[in-house]
């Protein structure tokens, strides 16, 4: 006898409707619940990171010579002396020149005599020197779990450490083996 395709079709679909309206009945999945788990192993997981900071201090690196600070205490006191000697030579409009040379030659040789000892000190000279100095830090980013649920072993990653049991969530199915 030969049937067409459409009839194979419709005797397939009776077939297996009548197999399974014996077995399957529709209605609702059953709800997931918790339980509590048994943890094995918590392992923490670290990040490196740099955080680079500055380091400066201040180096000598020479010196440099430097005159003490001038005085003209001696210059003053020089042209006053000088000119009242040089007002004791001349006459009339040679007399005010002999005291402005006077005056003049006596500064010049105040300032040389108070100022003749004058050093030079040394004075060192200082350079801030800096660089940059890795500083390396660890910290937790989370933790390796391993528990253990109906005698199944099981691994996830959490953010904390969940101690020695961890709150699992079931949810039961049908298995169609």
């Amino acid at each position: 006898m030969k049937t067409t395709p459409i009839i194979t079709a419709i005797a397939l679909t009776l077939t297996t409707a009548t197999a399974w309206a014996g077995h399957y009945r529709p209605g609702p999945e059953p709800a997931p619940f918790s339980d509590t788990a048994r943890v094995v192993s918590s392992t923490p997981i670290y990040e490196e990171y740099n955080d680079p900071r500055r380091d400066c201090w201040t180096e000598r690196t020479g010196y440099t010579y430097e005159k003490d600070r001038r005085s003209y205490g001696g210059a003053v006191l020089g042209a006053i002396v000088g000119g009242v000697v040089g007002n004791q030579f001349g006459k009339g409009g040679g007399k005010t020149a002999s005291t402005a040379a006077g005056a003049a030659i006596g500064a010049m040789t105040g300032d040389n005599i108070d100022n003749d000892d004058r050093g030079a000190r040394r004075v060192p000279v200082e350079e801030e020197r800096c660089r940059t100095v890795d500083n390396w830090s660890r910290r937790i980013t989370g933790y390796d779990v391993v528990y253990r649920y109906q005698g199944n072993q099981y691994t996830t990653f959490l953010p904390y450490d969940p101690g020695p049991t961890l709150r699992v969530r079931v949810n039961v199915s049908v298995d169609e083996r």
